[in-house]
């Protein structure tokens, strides 16, 4: 069986390239207003050229504020590795301040005349979390990039406090009633395209997803895998998991800048899903590299999805889900174009940090 809390402490061991983060989401059912928090070790690989001296790690806070109606902020610090705290055993991790376990997010984030703060109080896990791997892939070298969801869905209670711009009053949010998730993701390096995508707010109760796709490099080698897909439902105390490499035949998906589109079928069961975010539900960020590439992420809390799950007994459900989250990242040359009018022209999607 799965070490749950062995898998949620830091795997960064003080050398080689390396990125890994935490992440608290909260999203208001409504689908108005989410909250999402990166807590985050960044390790650049060592310098072939002996000559130059490798770069220290950092640890490294974002914070995301959607808002559908008035806009998003985003904000992100940068401080050195040795102002951090990260647990081996556990998910206990601090960076400047902002602190993130299995119960509680602290902290405050500011740039550029704004600012994210938040206090969330994180309840019991309602649903089974999410394994994606099984135990040997996560200490194997490959795939490259790991995740594991320890909390897949908790209620949650708390405030944050947004303010958008120098100047600006300080808004609080109300956190009654919303839901959060919390994950781990780790590697070598940021994968080359993928997507994650997460739902909790359905029209139907007691109904969570997560979908994940990519394409990861093989080894050492210039190529590419095929894409690998993999989603995970929890519905009414059942478990129903399409995993990447045991559905690698039978799952597929498709990725593009503004959603994921997910089929799978397996054991009697068979899944459609999609999330999908409209451009000003969007927020652009730049996600650097060990290798010193930099990847284009285009990320929302404030998506959409739709589900049909067909089950045994010829039980179909279908739901659709105003507050979900979806994540795309690519290389930045791949997905914007080679400069800055491309990069506008080619997503439309405002880069923020």
């Amino acid at each position: 069986m799965t070490d749950l809390r062995a898998l949620s402490g830091v795997r960064y061991r003080g050398r080689g390239g390396h990125v890994e983060s935490w992440f608290v989401q909260a999203r208001d059912p409504s689908g108005r207003r989410a909250v999402w928090i990166r807590h985050v070790v960044f390790a650049q690989a060592a310098p072939e050229d002996t000559r130059r001296e490798a770069v220290p790690p950092v640890a490294e806070v974002w914070a995301v504020a959607f808002d559908r109606d008035a806009g998003h902020v985003a904000v992100k610090c940068t401080v050195p590795f040795d102002r951090a705290r990260f647990s081996e055993r556990a998910l206990d991790v601090e960076v400047d301040g902002c602190a993130l376990d299995p119960r509680r997010a602290k902290g405050r984030a500011a740039s550029g005349g704004r600012a994210v703060a938040w206090e969330l109080a994180i309840g019991d896990g309602r649903v089974a979390p999410v394994v994606h791997y099984p135990r040997a892939l996560y200490e194997a070298r490959w795939p490259s990039s790991k995740l594991v969801t320890p909390v897949a869905d908790a209620g949650c209670t708390g405030t944050v406090r947004v303010v958008r711009g120098p100047g600006e009053a300080e808004e609080v949010w109300d956190l009654t009633g919303w839901s959060a998730v919390v994950g781990h993701n780790w590697g070598s390096g940021q994968p080359e395209l993928y997507a994650w995508a997460h739902a909790s707010a359905w029209d139907v109760p007691d109904l969570v997803v997560e979908a994940v796709a990519g394409r990861v490099r093989l080894g050492r080698l210039p190529l590419l895998s095929p894409v690998l897909a993999a989603a995970f439902v929890r519905f009414r105390g059942e478990r129903f998991d399409f995993g990447a490499f045991e559905g690698f035949a039978r799952n597929r998906a498709v990725i593009s800048t503004r959603r994921l589109d997910f089929e799978a079928e397996g054991r009697g069961v068979s899944l459609r899903f999609e999330a999908f975010a409209e451009t000003d539900e969007l927020v652009g960020l730049h996600y650097p590299d060990p290798a010193g590439e930099v990847r284009s992420v285009l990320a929302s809390a404030v998506a959409r999805a739709r589900l049909e799950l067909r089950l045994p007994g010829a039980r179909v459900v279908t739901a659709n889900a105003r507050s979900a989250s979806i994540e795309i990242g690519t290389r930045e040359s791949d997905a914007l174009g080679a400069t800055g009018t491309e990069r506008a022209e080619r997503h439309g999607v405002r880069m923020y940090v």
